[in-house]
Formats: C-alpha cells, structure tokens, sequence
C-alpha cells in the first residue's frame, strides 16, 4: 500500500522478510513465482489437478485486473483449489524491502529475488503520466564509470516473472482508479543483454488481457549493443529506443563507457539508424551531463555534427552524483549553453527533469546504500 501524504519523504524498512535467503536466520521454502510460469505452463498444471480453462482465466483475472497479491484474495476460487495454489505457487517470487518516497511523488522500491539479490524499480508520477522504470539485471556489465548500477559488475540476468513484478508492484501502488501510462526500461543492467526475458515480459505487459499498455508507451535504454539492437528492430514490435550515447566522439565515449572500445560509436549509431528505418520510430539519444568532462562547448558541437542529418532526439540528463565517485553535476549555465549549441545544428533536445534525488533515485543507489547496511538490515527483519 502506498505511504499517506504524512509520510511522503520517508523511508520505511519492511521488517518480516529476510534480506538474503540464504543466511542462518533463514528458513524458507522456495515456490515457484506463477509469473515466470507461461499461459501454457499454468494451464498445464491446472488441467494436471482437475481445473478447468475457465479457472485458469479466473486468476490471471484476479491478478492482472483485480490486483490480487495473495490467492486467498481469490474469493470465487474453491477453497480447495486456493489452498492448492498457496501451498504449490506464490504470486510474487520477489518481497519489498525497502520502500522510499520522495516530496514529489517519487516511489523507489528495493525488493529482493528468491537467492537474496536485490533490485529497484521506481513510479513517478506526475500530471497525465504514470511511469515505472524497470531493471533486467542485477548489476550490470556495461561498466559506465559514472553509473552506480555498475560498480560490482552484473550478477545475474532478471527472470521474466521478476520484471513482470515490477510493472504489477508499481502499477498496485497507484490508487484503483489510476493506471500506468508508460513505461521506461532504464534501471538496473543492460536491457539488450537480457533482451529475450524482457520482450517475454514486455509481450504480457502490452497484452490486452494483461495490463494493455500500447508499445509504443514502451521505452528500452540500451547503451548501444548493435547487434541485439539490430534483432529488436526485426521483431514485430513498436517499443521506442533510447540509446545511452554520454559522448560524441570515440575517444571520450571509450574513457566513459568501456564497452565502446568493442563495439565502436559508428556501429552504434548505424544500428540506430537500421531501428528508426525498421520500426518507424525516431530514436532517443540519452546524454548523461557531467561536469567539465562531456558538457563543453566542443562536446556540444561534435554531438550536434554528429546528430544533424539524422531524425534523432537528444535527452540531456544533468548528473545526480554517486558517493564515491568523482563526478559532479553541470552548471545551470553549461547546461543551457549545451542546450542551445545542440538546438542550432537543427537537432530536437531537451533537458530531463530530475525527479527523486531525495531518495537516491539514479539507478544503483539505493540498492548500494542497502547492501552497505545489510548486516544490520538481516537483524532488523530476523527479530
């Protein structure tokens, strides 16, 4: 449930679950997640145990449109047939360990998976627009040297079932009358590197018995793997992509995100160009802005040359600064002139409003923050 306006800011520890299951104070059963389970899984295994197709539709019913997160919610299931489904299956294969919100209607969450691995995902809302951003790694590989997400390297790929979480858990937080209106596939990791599970989730998302959100409310961030980018254009679909460019040139795009060195800012931006003629759909370049490094007057330049003959939009992000890390956010003023240099070479840009920085919302944070403290988090929740 979502805080009240008297706890908008706060930072609430959810005691009872158990941060990594795989300590001494923990003791539990692993269930299978019914949301990695396909249709035709669950269906399989309700026909196994007398169930008829009807009662199948009945509590994906109950969990896509009704927001069911506990069968015993069900309540025009038999008793028998719920007490099945709890002893066999749970809803969620992840639990919410950490809940922020910020004064601006930010909602950060950190949940941890079924092996003790932790992960985030925020809602943001604003006027017409219900937006969850979503992670598909935890960690990630790409080794950008300003990200957060990053710094201990990618664990582990996220199932299908635990990005699908993440949409319902968010889409449950907003009040009944309200639905998600987007969704952004920035958070944690490297979309394209676990590209086949996120489009597995993505396909129930968009489906019209599922949450019937439009593709084209679907943005995937990727930091530029050509190849995949090249498959996700041939598939049949229209999700809008993003491509995380932080620097114009070779050079400076090698110091900042390292896998430039393998796969080469031209080959990146040609696999963009294939997605825009594939899909019909213009391509966003993110541009995170850090001081005195990539927000110079020939950083604005070179991007605007690089841009110009292209139907490209370019979305600046002004740093929000990691502990531990020596980077800083731009200038107002560096900014605007960044702003205005990109403008004159006739390529779309705008400047990214920054929500959530009370609550550590970049990608990473809060997960490292958390981890920081695990020890004492463990307590807490094994009293």
């Amino acid at each position: 449930m979502k805080d009240s306006p008297g706890d908008r800011g706060s930072d609430r520890i959810i005691s009872g679950n158990c941060l990594g299951r795989n300590t001494p104070t923990c003791r539990y059963v692993m269930k299978p997640a019914l949301l990695d389970a396909t249709t035709e899984e669950f269906a399989a295994w309700m026909r196994q145990n007398g169930q008829s197709p009807y009662r199948t539709k009945q509590v994906w019913h109950w969990i896509f449109e009704r927001r069911a997160q506990d069968f015993d919610q069900m309540s025009d299931l038999p008793k028998k047939l719920r007490a099945d489904l709890q002893e066999f299956w749970t809803i969620f294969g992840t639990e919410v360990v950490r809940h922020h919100v910020s004064p601006d209607g930010t909602d950060k969450l950190l949940l941890t998976c079924q092996d003790g691995r932790t992960i985030e995902f925020v809602l943001m809302v604003e006027e017409d627009r219900r937006t969850v951003c979503i992670s598909t790694q935890v960690g990630c590989g790409m080794g950008c040297v300003f990200c957060a997400s990053g710094l201990k390297g990618l664990e582990r790929n996220l199932t299908r079932g635990e990005i699908l979480e993440q949409v319902l858990r968010a889409r449950n937080l907003l009040p009944l009358e309200e639905r998600l209106t987007n969704i952004v596939v920035m958070g944690m990791g490297e979309s394209l590197a676990n590209l086949d599970n996120l489009i597995g989730a993505l396909d129930v998302v968009c489906d019209p018995k599922g949450l019937g959100i439009g593709q084209r409310r679907v943005t995937i961030s990727t930091v530029g793997l050509p190849e995949k980018m090249r498959k996700l254009a041939d598939l049949d679909r229209r999700y809008n992509l993003a491509v995380s460019l932080h620097a114009p040139t070779e050079a400076l795009r090698d110091q900042l995100v390292p896998i430039n060195e393998k796969v080469g800012l031209t080959a990146v931006v040609e696999a963009a160009d294939y997605y825009f003629e594939s899909s019909g759909r213009r391509v966003s370049f993110e541009y995170v802005m850090l001081r005195g490094i990539n927000d110079r007057p020939e950083d604005a330049q070179a991007l605007g040359k690089l841009l110009r003959s292209r139907k490209a939009h370019v979305n600046l992000i002004p740093y929000n600064p990691v502990p531990g890390l020596p980077y800083d956010r731009p200038t107002p003023e560096a900014i605007r002139r960044f702003v205005e240099t990109v403008d004159s070479y006739g390529v779309a840009v705008t400047v990214r409003k920054t929500k959530g920085r009370e609550i550590d919302a970049a990608c990473g944070q809060l997960r490292r923050q958390v981890e920081a403290d695990r020890p004492q988090l463990v307590e807490i929740a094994s009293s």
